[in-house]
């Protein structure tokens, strides 16, 4: 029987700790095996916009949806094939609209932004407030995801747990041969724009609803995402909707049908528009040369509030406290509330005439 001497231990010890850290080809083929996969995928976009609607039917739970209160987790499991573990898609949703969009930093971190995906849900019925919502979550949640990326990798156990995650393959940059290449800014991780209440959109006048629908394609091919318009009483257009969805949260196959009739629900999945197939954004009323606009998403957005004028912030500014937002409302605790603020500000009356009728020593 050979000996087996100390040296010789240490250095099978070396190669599995070695093994375990860079992780070689035999034991990549292995992981794909054994071990589950995880993604994140983030919910934002119109208060009341129906996103909550859309996860419930994607996650298939039968659940009337409640507001969303400030930031939600939740997750989903789905297995590859049988006798495989589970892989894992953590899902968090935004509410409140714009006004809680500082909330960002918590679910988009150093440790999941390689494998983050967002969903930007903007309400069809409403398209004055839909380029203010955009605009607003989309320059929040690029800074933070652009801060994720700057931060050092950590080691120990989130560099193991970055193992079980599925690195992004965004489309970055179009084909070299494409004519928008130089012409678009796609979003740093995957993205999808999906447009909801298409059956109160339907009955809009045909001219708005083309200005609204050249308007989202824009936006959707220059920041690289896919676009869907989808209704929660449509099962057909939740089924599609899910199908990207679960592109998303779990790498399956994504759909490649297209449709660009206005007339219809619209399906453009990334990479197959073209500013040649969207056309010049819709002017009726508007002379593009008396707008005075820095780039192409600039002038799309000065044509489009100039169709359909953005909401004035003050609602926004009045929900930065979500104590008065009524969909948080608790009527025994509000009722509480406004007690201890009249007592507060019957204290302040009395501090206030007790000082003025102070005699000071001269």
């Amino acid at each position: 029987m050979p000996k087996i001497s100390s040296d010789t231990l240490w250095d099978l010890a070396a190669a599995e700790v070695c093994s375990r850290e860079t992780g070689s080809a035999e034991e990549d083929g292995k992981d794909e095996r054994t071990l589950f996969i995880e993604r994140t995928v983030f919910f934002m976009g119109n208060k009341a916009g129906g996103k909550t609607s859309i996860l419930l039917r994607c996650l298939e739970r039968d659940e009337a949806p409640k507001p969303t209160l400030a930031l939600e987790y939740t997750f989903g499991r789905r297995a590859r094939g049988h006798n495989t573990p589970k892989d894992i898609v953590h899902l968090w949703e935004l509410g409140g609209g714009t006004s809680l969009s500082e909330l960002v930093q918590i679910p988009i971190t150093a440790n999941n932004v390689r494998a983050l995906s967002v969903v930007l849900v903007l309400d069809l019925s409403k398209p004055n407030s839909m380029w203010g919502t955009m605009e607003r979550l989309l320059q929040a949640t690029r800074a933070q995801v652009e801060k994720a990326c700057s931060q050092p990798h950590r080691t120990g156990e989130s560099q193991a747990s970055s193992k079980h995650q599925a690195p992004n393959n965004p489309p970055r940059v179009l084909p070299k041969d494409h004519p928008d290449r130089e012409l678009i800014d796609p979003f740093p991780v995957p993205l999808l724009i999906v447009g909801t209440k298409f059956d109160i959109f339907q009955d809009f006048d045909s001219e708005k609803r083309k200005a609204i629908c050249k308007t989202l394609r824009f936006i959707a091919h220059y920041y690289g995402a896919s676009l869907i318009f989808t209704s929660s009483k449509s099962e057909s257009l939740m089924s599609k909707t899910k199908s990207f969805f679960t592109h998303l949260a779990f790498g399956a196959e994504r759909s490649k049908s297209v449709s660009c009739d206005t007339s219809k629900p619209l399906i453009v999945p990334v990479g197959m528009d073209s500013l040649g197939q969207i056309g010049s954004p819709p002017t009726p009323d508007v002379n593009i040369g008396s707008l005075h606009a820095r780039n192409p998403l600039d002038l799309w957005k000065k044509v489009f509030e100039q169709i359909f004028p953005p909401e004035s912030n003050s609602d926004h500014k009045e929900l930065k406290d979500p104590a008065r937002d009524p969909q948080y409302s608790e009527p025994q605790i509000d009722a509480m509330r406004i007690q201890k603020d009249q007592e507060l500000e019957q204290y302040k009356r009395n501090a206030s005439k007790s000082w003025k009728g102070l005699q000071l020593d001269s």
